[in-house]
């Protein structure tokens, strides 16, 4: 695992040095001797020489990617090769457009671990369910003008539902 070490220097009486760990959160006193083991540190400590100045902090913090990184869908507004708006991937993948502008989904957890689930459960998780105005809003900017248009498909099951009437 890599770890990120950050530095600065402190002014503090000569005598000992004084670490802090804050991934470990335990102090240690070191001398000198003990510091000069750490070669990116070096240059700091014959700084601190130079300034009369002993005392450093260290803060030593683990970089998991697992951990620090969040789930985004980044929208790419230049392409490098056109130069033109792409669409998110995830969105066409799991969302469908109607021609009306309101967006369809399958509920989650469709298709996971249907052996445990009852039979009125997975009958539910096999509808269709619309996205509010807020969430259509939203993929809505996260796609092309491509996935907007209308298309005629031969069999469309969805064909009631793209026009809305009886409003």
């Amino acid at each position: 695992m890599s770890a990120r070490l950050q530095l600065t220097i402190v002014t503090q009486p000569k005598s000992t040095t004084f670490l802090k760990l804050h991934s470990l959160k335990s102090y240690i006193f070191a001398s000198k001797c003990d510091i000069w083991i750490f070669s990116q540190v070096f240059k700091f400590w014959f700084l601190s020489i130079l300034l009369n100045v002993s005392v450093c902090w260290f803060r030593v913090s683990a970089l998991v990617p697992s951990l620090t990184w969040q789930p985004c869908r980044n929208l790419t507004y230049f392409s490098l090769k056109k130069g033109k708006r792409k669409s998110v991937s995830a969105v066409t993948d799991r969302f469908m457009r109607l021609h009306c502008g309101l967006w369809i989904r399958r509920k989650a957890g469709y298709k996971k671990k249907l052996w445990k689930k009852l039979p009125a459960r997975r009958k539910r998780l096999r509808e269709i369910v619309f996205c509010n105005k807020t969430q259509c809003k939203l993929l809505d900017k996260m796609t092309s003008s491509y996935w907007k248009r209308r298309n005629w498909f031969l069999n469309d099951p969805y064909q009631k539902y793209h026009d809305r009437v009886n409003l």
